[in-house]
């Protein structure tokens, strides 16, 4: 900017305080900068009690609503109050014989300038303040999401946040371009078309993540809080967004992975398991006699059979002589756990465990380990 000063000189003699800059004397500076100091004092007063008073009403679960609100509004308004400190300073200061030349090349005062930059803290003030708000109309849409039986409505909900903020961001910049500084949105509008096809060569990949999240909403391979393998990571979801999914791993680590990624990778969702599926190798050893070996298959059929209340229907459990190992005489037990809670099947199947070992140890029925008998030839006698 080219800025063009009409100052009047003054003689040695004057007060130093009358010494002008920017043709106002230093006693109007010093006065913008108290009425500055003021009003931003005060907001910090009126922010202040603002989280005070809306974090007592949430600590008394009592119109939790309204304590966010003023939790939310407490900065906004902060900065409303200093904006308008600053708006009703310009009645002490002389601006309009300020000039400078814009970008345009249009000449205007700093009086302009000044207005200008007082309604756009406004704007970005109340935007914020909106901004903000969007984690109210959140807690709403949780509390009427929680009434649902589907969990797809609990994975829209940050969607519809994060669209909510972007949306009120852009109208907020919109609005100071085109109605504060004047700015010809149409045309930005129109650069941005040509430059369109580079921007979308250099955001391909969030595009695909995009375009991935709408996959993940449309197929539904998951739903919030279900348990999931995709590739090596395992875990609970915990969120998901525009551009990538939330992963909290069996470990406690949060694993973040981009929806692009998801889509073109198998997704095997655990939750969604109707059993959990047990495959047991019961080896017993070589030498144990045929009905003792028939007595080992009896005593585990009679043990799945006790414990069919927890099989479905259609799968009761199963179990078979049927491999001759290395070391051993292989009985194989096949049973399908329902419900599919971990921690249960795991009581069941020490329950298990322990039954098998104490009615093989009394039916003198030995299990077997790896063993190795060696066959020594002796030299033949000539």
């Amino acid at each position: 900017m080219i800025l063009t000063l009409a100052q009047t000189s003054r003689s040695a003699g004057d007060a130093w305080y009358l010494t002008e800059f920017l043709n106002n004397a230093v006693w109007q500076w010093a006065v913008l900068l108290g009425v500055l100091l003021v009003t931003f004092i005060v907001g910090k007063i009126v922010s202040f009690i603002l989280i005070q008073q809306g974090q007592r009403i949430i600590q008394k679960q009592r119109f939790v609503a309204t304590g966010t609100i003023l939790r939310s509004l407490a900065k906004p308004i902060a900065l409303l109050i200093f904006a308008t400190g600053l708006y009703s300073a310009r009645v002490f200061m002389q601006l309009d014989n300020v000039i400078f030349t814009d970008a345009a090349g249009t000449d205007k005062n700093l009086m302009w300038l000044w207005t200008a930059v007082c309604k756009t803290i406004v704007v970005i003030a109340v935007g914020w303040a909106v901004y903000r708000l969007v984690d109210v109309l959140e807690m709403f849409l949780l509390r009427l999401t929680a009434k649902t039986h589907t969990q797809l409505d609990d994975q829209l909900v940050p969607i519809i946040r994060k669209t909510l903020r972007i949306f009120v961001i852009i109208v907020a910049g919109l609005f100071i371009a085109q109605n504060i500084f004047h700015w010809d949105i149409g045309t930005l509008l129109t650069g941005l078309g040509i430059g369109g096809l580079a921007f979308a060569l250099a955001a391909k990949d969030t595009l695909a993540n995009f375009f991935g999240s709408i996959t993940i909403f449309t197929d539904r391979p998951f739903q919030m809080g279900e348990r999931v393998k995709i590739g090596d990571h395992e875990g609970i979801i915990e969120e998901v967004g525009f551009r990538s999914t939330r992963v909290r791993t069996l470990t406690g680590h949060l694993v973040t992975i981009p929806n692009s990624v998801i889509t073109n990778s198998p997704v095997e969702n655990v939750s969604r398991r109707p059993y959990i599926k047990r495959v047991l190798n019961v080896t017993i050893t070589y030498d144990t006699p045929p009905e003792k070996v028939t007595r080992a298959v009896e005593i585990i059929r009679e043990m799945l059979d006790a414990r069919k209340s927890h099989f479905p229907a259609d799968r009761p459990g199963r179990a078979y002589f049927n491999e001759f190992n290395d070391f051993s005489l292989n009985i194989t037990v096949y049973y399908w756990y329902a419900p599919p809670e971990w921690w249960d099947y795991l009581e069941f199947t020490h329950d298990f465990n322990m039954e098998l070992l104490r009615r093989f140890n009394e039916e003198s029925i030995e299990f077997a380990f790896p063993t190795q008998t060696l066959y020594l030839k002796g030299k033949s006698e000539s």
